[in-house]
This record gives structure tokens, C-alpha cells and sequence, in this order.
């Protein structure tokens, strides 16, 4: 896909590491941007800029933008205003948006809406070249045996499509279970379907319940010393910041270990709690944090909660 549309030189990504070795693996290069923690992990058009520009002045032909929303790590919800924004640099820029969106469903904010970037696109009347995605591994639906999905491809050349499809006729089909569930998560049950009201109330069960457990956890998180959370508005993911003591770094070092992931394993071995350090994602020099999710079931949220604190609080005292 990537070697289709965009050649093997480069793409501007955040962090999930899915991209980065895609890239490594067509002989690419990712150029990284930040996300605005400050800003509720929103996306600076000017950093992008900042990006690119130094980019080119290093002689690299940049040819895509990856965005992820909502986000992985961060469950962020990018706003309809920054979202135009993005697509208006993509237009002026000349590059391809791949918009990862396999948790579009998944949203925990009264005061925000998902919106598709193919929908702002097509509101904004600009002409970007843009590849969607889904997936039935996310979203509530969670099947991730099933490996279905799809790419929307929008005012991308007739020629590389067809290149596209050459590339994929080589390798077999999906398999049909996957194919199936592709086309219950594009087509579900209509509420007067005979089973419309039974599908309506279990995904509204589904959502509220991690939208209780996303507020759970990341309450719980800003109460511990030396931790800052920013809300998980979507996915199913937290990303907290981690302000580790000097002592704490240091022993990281000598363990041969980033402070994050010093932390993270002694977090592991202590509670059994499973988190990814921020340094396997990229994040601003100077920073550490971690990913968690709030998939434990609701019944056991309160005592994943009890355990992180036990550990926590000690291990902080400790450096």
C-alpha cells in the first residue's frame, strides 16, 4: 500500500509503531511529529510545518501524513477545526492522508463529536489525496480473530489504484468469517430488524461501560504523585505523563533501561499490570510516560486501580 500510493521514501507519522516498521521494512523513513499534550494531545499544524520543512531542507521527499483518531496511545479526539486545519496543509503540501480510524466509535466526551476526515474533506471542498481505514479488531466490536477491515482511497490517481489491486490479487482473499463481520460493522442491524433493539442495547451497554471505566482510571492516575492524565476521549487507551525522581532515572540507567520502561517492568513484576513505555511510541525529550488500557472488566477496574496505587506510591517514595 504504502509503496503504491506514496513510493518508499518517507511519511510523517505519530508514534504507533504499526507505521514506523512498514516504513522500515519498504527501506522508508519517518519523520516524527509530536502531539500538543498541553493542548489535549491535539495536533499542531505549525509543528507539522516545522517538520516537513525540516525535512525537505535535508533533502528527503516527504509524501504522506499518518493521523490516527481517535488516538494510539493518547485517546484523543481531534477536534472538526483541527482536523480542517490538517487537511488544508496535506492540500497546500501536496501529501496523501492515511486517516487511521478503527476506533471511531469508540467516543467518551459530551463536548466533542467524531467526525471522518473524508466528511471534513468533503465539507471543506479540498482537494486531498486521502486513504480511511477500519477494522473490526477495534471499536466495540473487538474481534480481532476475525481480521477483517477496509481503506477508502479518495482522488487517488486511477492508475495507482489499479496498482493496488494488482499488488493485492497477488496474496489470497480474507478469510470469509472476516469478511462477514466487514460487512455487519458497515451494515449493522436496523433498529426494526429483528434483532436491531438486542444489537442497539448491547453496543450502548458496551460503550458506557468503557466510557465508566476510561473516567475511572484516568481520575484514579491524576491522583497519584508525580502523574498527569489528560482525559481518554476515545480508543481505549490512556497516556499519562510520569514526572520520575532523579534517583529513579539513574537507577534506569545503570539497569540499562529508559526510565519509562525502568518503571514499567517494576510495575509488571510487582502487580503483574502489563503497560507499554511511552519511549516505544516517541515522545518529547525529556518526558516519560506509559500506555494503559481500561479493557480489565468494570467489575475488576476498582482493584487494577488498588494495585497500581500500592505500587506507585511506594516506588516514587523509594527514589
Amino acid at each position: 500500500m504504502l509503496r503504491s500510493l506514496v513510493g518508499s521514501e518517507m511519511c510523517i507519522r505519530d508514534r504507533y509503531p504499526l507505521y514506523s516498521s512498514g516504513l522500515t521494512l519498504r527501506d522508508g523513513v519517518a519523520v516524527p511529529y509530536y502531539l500538543d499534550e498541553a493542548n489535549e494531545w491535539g495536533m499542531s499544524v505549525e509543528s507539522l510545518q516545522q517538520a516537513l520543512d525540516s525535512a525537505r531542507a535535508e533533502g528527503t521527499a516527504v509524501k504522506a501524513l499518518v493521523v490516527i483518531n481517535p488516538g494510539n496511545p493518547t485517546g484523543q479526539l481531534l477536534t472538526y477545526e483541527n482536523m480542517a486545519g490538517i487537511l488544508e496543509f496535506c492540500a497546500k503540501e501536496s501529501i496523501v492522508l492515511f486517516a487511521d480510524e478503527v476506533y471511531q466509535t469508540n467516543n467518551y466526551t459530551d463536548d466533542r463529536v467524531w467526525h471522518s476526515f473524508r466528511k471534513v474533506m468533503l465539507d471543506k471542498q479540498l482537494p486531498v489525496q486521502l486513504v480511511s481505514f477500519h477494522s473490526t479488531s477495534k471499536g466495540y466490536y473487538g474481534e480481532c480473530g476475525l481480521r477483517g477491515g477496509y481503506f477508502e482511497a479518495l482522488n487517488i490517481e486511477p492508475d495507482v489504484i489499479d496498482q493496488v489491486y494488482k499488488l493485492s490479487s497477488m496474496s489470497l482473499c480474507s478469510n470469509l468469517p472476516g469478511q462477514i463481520a466487514v460487512d455487519l460493522m458497515v451494515r449493522p442491524p436496523k433498529e426494526s430488524d429483528p434483532s436491531g433493539s438486542l444489537f442497539i442495547q448491547e453496543r450502548d451497554s458496551q460503550l458506557t461501560s468503557l466510557r465508566r471505566r476510561a473516567e475511572k482510571l484516568t481520575d484514579a492516575l491524576n491522583q497519584l504523585t508525580g502523574i498527569s492524565c489528560n482525559p481518554s476521549q476515545g480508543a481505549m487507551y490512556a497516556f499519562p505523563k510520569i514526572e520520575l525522581p532523579p534517583k529513579a532515572v539513574a537507577a534506569a540507567k545503570a539497569a540499562g533501561k529508559a526510565p519509562d520502561g525502568f518503571y514499567a517492568l517494576n510495575l509488571l513484576d510487582a502487580t503483574g499490570i502489563c503497560v507499554v513505555p511511552g519511549s516505544g511510541f516517541g515522545q518529547v525529550d525529556g518526558t516519560w510516560h506509559f500506555r494503559t488500557t481500561f479493557l480489565p472488566p468494570e467489575d475488576q477496574m476498582d482493584a487494577v486501580v488498588e494495585r497500581i496505587r500500592e505500587f506507585h506510591e511506594p516506588f516514587m517514595a523509594k527514589y
